[in-house]
């Protein structure tokens, strides 16, 4: 299976305050799924790592071996590259699942880039925060199942 492109972002407005997880994933290019979902109150670095996760899951159920992430969340990177370590409690789980839906890949990169590379995620994240409901057409829904939406 050929290679994805992941790029994921999480916000608040507040912080912590009304978040959002977006997604998108290209495959030579071109994109070919992607969602956003409103996750309530929480924080910007919560909503980073839910982002992340969901697209990770995304991946896997599109049948992807092989991924490289994009996410401009420098922390989030720098924890997953073990550059940082997660010191609070409430990322710690989260962190721990996107280790583990990482290792399931048979190569994996997890890079940094500038907020406007990373616009088409950031668009979800903020769709799904505007509309208070999940957008796009992801692949499966949080934790990883079947979605009922066609991919486009």
């Amino acid at each position: 299976m050929t290679r994805a492109t992941l790029r994921s972002d999480g916000g608040a407005r507040g912080n912590p305050g009304p978040a959002g997880a977006g997604f998108v994933i290209e495959v030579d290019g071109s994109i070919v799924c992607r969602g956003g979902r409103f996750l309530g109150s929480t924080t910007n670095n919560i909503a980073e790592y839910e982002a992340l996760i969901w697209g990770l899951e995304n991946v896997h159920a599109l049948g992807h071996s092989q991924v490289d992430v994009y996410a401009d969340s420098e922390l989030m990177v720098k924890q997953l590259n073990g550059v940082y370590k997660v010191k609070n409690e409430g990322l710690k789980p989260l962190h721990r699942r996107a280790r583990t839906l990482l290792a399931e890949f048979a190569s994996h990169t997890v890079n940094h880039v500038r907020r406007e590379q990373n616009a088409a995620a950031d668009d979800m994240a903020n769709e799904a925060m505007d509309k208070r409901e999940t957008v796009g057409d992801p692949a499966c829904e949080p934790g990883g199942h079947a979605s009922q939406s066609t991919l486009f």
